[in-house]
């Protein structure tokens, strides 16, 4: 029965016959046969067959949040038995935004000094693709926006604030500044992440606030490639704080608060939604929960109070 769900789970990942078996490590006929099998079993069509997968019929749609319970619990069963004589042992994937990677470090670092059997698996990955991740057991955590934008059904931990920073040249306008609006930022040629990224949408909202539109000069995924274009001096970025204190800024590239309004989100772990989650999971969100007092020094230095506490 589990090879079978996790046919289902592969099949609704991978939206395609021929990808799903290879992910399963199996043939397209061995695939196809083991739904037909379950299928059999509950009576029921799951999936709308035709010369391609057409998507999972109401009936498959609840077998598949069905298969999502029984394979998530029975790792966890796994792992929970296999640490009680071990200890914690195996790999642990974390899904994180392009913006907090540089964090991760203050979790996996004190992690593997309590549990050096653990290997880790780190994604880059937008807020989207890590929800879908999540879903889907494909990884076992993700690191992300908390409140922006809708997140699920997930359990959450507050991790820390994510404020805003104009990265330019000093002698490049608004260089000399110790404080700029995002009314002034929006006149300044930005390389920023992609549109499918959260963080640019965030962004992209904030300048629009100002009546403005983000037309920036240079986009990509990639948070170092856009770091690297500013240290030349002749380009300008909106980073988040930390990030750009954790990239090291050079004798010449300023990080420039940004107000009016002084925008704050929150990053937060964000983990499966089930009563019983992998001990490897438990054991990172208890990691969590002991990095969560530097939001409340952060919040303490600077006046503000978490709008999750």
């Amino acid at each position: 029965m589990l090879d079978k769900l996790d046919y289902i789970l592969a099949l609704a990942q991978e939206r395609h016959f021929g990808r799903a078996a290879e992910a399963c490590g199996v043939t397209q006929p061995t695939l196809s046969a083991g739904i037909k099998q379950l299928e059999e079993q509950m009576g029921v069509l799951l999936v709308n067959r035709g010369s391609r997968f057409r998507g999972f019929t109401v009936e498959g749609e609840r077998m598949l949040d069905w298969a999502r319970r029984i394979v998530g619990d029975t790792r966890a069963m796994r792992e929970e038995i296999v640490s009680l004589r071990h200890g914690l042992s195996g790999r642990l994937r974390i899904a994180a935004i392009p913006t907090a990677l540089a964090m991760i470090a203050a979790l996996t670092t004190p992690y593997r000094e309590r549990h050096p059997n653990v290997q880790f698996t780190v994604y880059s990955r937008t807020s989207v693709e890590i929800l879908d991740l999540l879903e889907n057991l494909e990884v076992d955590a993700g690191i992300t926006y908390v409140e922006n934008e809708p997140v699920g059904r997930v359990g959450t931990v507050p991790l820390y604030h994510e404020r805003y920073r104009l990265l330019t040249s000093a002698d490049a306008p608004l260089g000399d500044r110790d404080t700029v609006t995002w009314a002034e930022v929006a006149q300044v040629p930005l390389c920023l992440l992609t549109p499918d990224m959260q963080n640019r949408r965030i962004i992209d909202r904030l300048l629009k606030s100002t009546g403005a539109d983000s037309r920036p000069t240079l986009e990509s995924d990639s948070m170092i490639l856009l770091y690297s274009h500013v240290r030349t001096g002749r380009w300008a970025s909106i980073m988040p704080a930390k990030l750009a204190e954790t990239l090291g800024l050079t004798e010449t590239i300023r990080a420039i608060p940004i107000t009016e309004p002084d925008a704050v989100q929150t990053i937060g772990l964000v983990v499966p939604a089930r009563a019983q989650m992998t001990t490897l999971t438990a054991a990172l969100v208890e990691e969590a929960k002991r990095f969560a007092p530097d939001l409340e020094q952060l919040d303490a230095a600077t006046g503000q109070r978490s709008p999750l506490r």
